[in-house]
This record gives C-alpha cells, structure tokens and sequence, in this order.
C-alpha cells in the first residue's frame, strides 16, 4: 500500500464521484483511478466503496478505513514539514509593529537599518492602533513598534524618528480647497471630526492647537483611526487635521491643504520595552540615526 492510493481513496470518497475526483483533484484518467481503487481494495481486504443512484458511496468498511487514512495523510505531512524545519537554519524572529498607514513610510526605513542581517533573521510586521503596539511590546510580542508614545506606559522607552505636521482634510469639492492654505479659524463652523480617546497623542495635539488659537470646537464625530476619518469626511462632507501621512490614502472623494502659519506637529516615535534584552533589538537602536528625520 503506497500513499497514492490513500490520496486517491480521500480524494473519491469526499467528491463522491470518480470522474469528478480524477479530473478536479488528481488530475489523471478516470480508468487509471478505477484501478488504484481496486488494487486498495485487494491489499486491504474488503470493499470500500459502491455505486449508487447518487454516485460512489462508502461502505462500512471504508467508513472506517478513511478516518484512518486521513490521520495517517496527517502524520506524514506533520512529519514532512518538522523535517523540512529541522534542515533550515534557526532564524530568531524581529517582531516590528507599525501604526496602522505608517507601514507605507516606515517599514523600507526598518528593512534598510537591518538590511545586513536580514539573512539571519525573520521579520514579522503588523499593523495595528497605537494603544495595541504599546501592550504589544509590553508584553514582548513585539520587539519595537513605530507608533504615537502612550502616556503612563513606565516599562517603554521611546525614541523620536520624525515630526509630522498636520494637515487639512476634506471632501475634494469642498470650498476651502480654492485655498492653497487653510486658516484654522475657518474650520469653525465646519463638521469637524475629532479623535477618539483611542487616538489620545493625535487628540491632544489637536486640542492644544485649536486652544492656542482661541478656537473652542466640538468634533462632531471622534475616530480612532484614519480608515474611519477618511470614510467619515466623504460621508458627512466633514473637515479634520490629519498628521500629513494620511496624504498617501486618500481616495479620489478626499483631499488635503496644508495650514497657513505654523502648523502643529505630532512626534513618531520608536517605541521598545527597556527590558528586551534581543541583540538585534540592540542593533537597530545602535543604527537608529540613519532614519531619524
């Protein structure tokens, strides 16, 4: 008894049909599989499969047989692939986060700061909010995280890598788009749409901004990422500040002026927990300087 066969067996008995498991899944004549069949059948000893009006049926001797079969289809391919892990070389896995669209502008800059040992490690990327790479690196499920600084967060160190300044964003027919800068204070009477607690750095940064400037505006909605700022000011015809990386988002709908004065800024940091004691850890922030902006 081969393997083939107990493929072949599988193969038929979840199709229920011979022609249709020849062609669709193995790939080969429906004769030749009629006799990979029967040379099972005689190596096991009894008949495992019938014709009926509905196609090929199991009898209860290859009810019992394919529950087996499959487990023993398991096993080998389990075996196969613990082989092929054990012939490849050990590679430590860098775990980097990134803020959710940050991704876009980061992730190249973290791949050329490690692009020399890359060979000898695995680079696992996700994206996620801000509140989620702090608990992440936290509790060591990432190593360092592109990402706003989380207040009340003693375990995490953070380093600055850019400023960025906000921008106007709004629906691309909207009035203010004449404007090649936009006055803050025309923003007063418009749907402004605000951050969430979520988005607290992004959130306090604004308000300070609109304080500054004698500006006392309730949002009318509050999003805690940009995928829901950007639907919300298509759909409700709304305006928000935006740090400027949203810029490489926005659809056809949106669109974006910069500020008139000087703009407020939000910082990007580099966030790690002090006690990840990971040599490449070490080495990215040994390297750091060639991507701060």
């Amino acid at each position: 008894m081969e393997l083939r066969h107990l493929r072949y067996f599988i193969a038929v008995a979840e199709e229920g049909s011979l022609t249709v498991a020849a062609k669709r899944r193995l790939h080969t004549s429906q004769p030749s599989l009629s006799r990979q069949i029967r040379d099972l059948e005689y190596q096991v000893g009894a008949q495992l499969l019938v014709r009926s009006a509905r196609g090929i049926e199991l009898t209860h001797a290859g009810r019992a047989f394919l529950d087996h079969a499959r487990l023993a289809l398991a096993q080998v391919d389990a075996a196969r692939d613990a082989a092929r892990r054990a012939a490849r070389p050990f590679k430590p896995v860098f775990a980097v986060g990134f803020l959710s669209g940050e991704e876009v502008m980061w992730l190249a800059e973290a791949s050329r700061v490690l692009a020399s040992d890359l060979q000898s490690i695995e680079m696992a990327v996700s994206s996620e909010l801000s509140p989620d790479l702090a608990e992440g690196l936290a509790t060591g499920r990432l190593d360092i995280a592109f990402m706003r600084a989380e207040p009340n967060r003693p375990d995490l160190e953070y380093i600055t890598v850019a400023r960025e300044p906000f921008v106007v964003v709004m629906p691309s027919d909207h009035p203010l788009t004449a404007h090649k800068k936009v006055d803050v204070r025309e923003l007063a009477n418009e749907i402004f749409i605000g951050g969430s607690d979520v988005a607290g750095p992004m959130r306090r940064a604004i308000e300070m901004y609109l304080a500054q400037n004698d500006l006392d505006i309730e949002p009318a909605y509050r999003v805690h990422n940009l995928t829901m700022a950007l639907s919300l000011i298509a759909s409700t015809r709304g305006v928000a500040l935006l740090p400027a990386y949203a810029e490489n988002f926005l659809p056809w709908s949106v669109t974006s002026r910069p500020l008139k004065g000087e703009a407020p800024t939000i910082e990007l940091v580099v966030g790690y927990n002090r006690t990840n004691r990971s040599p490449t850890l070490e080495l990215f922030l040994s390297r750091i300087d060639q991507i701060r902006k």
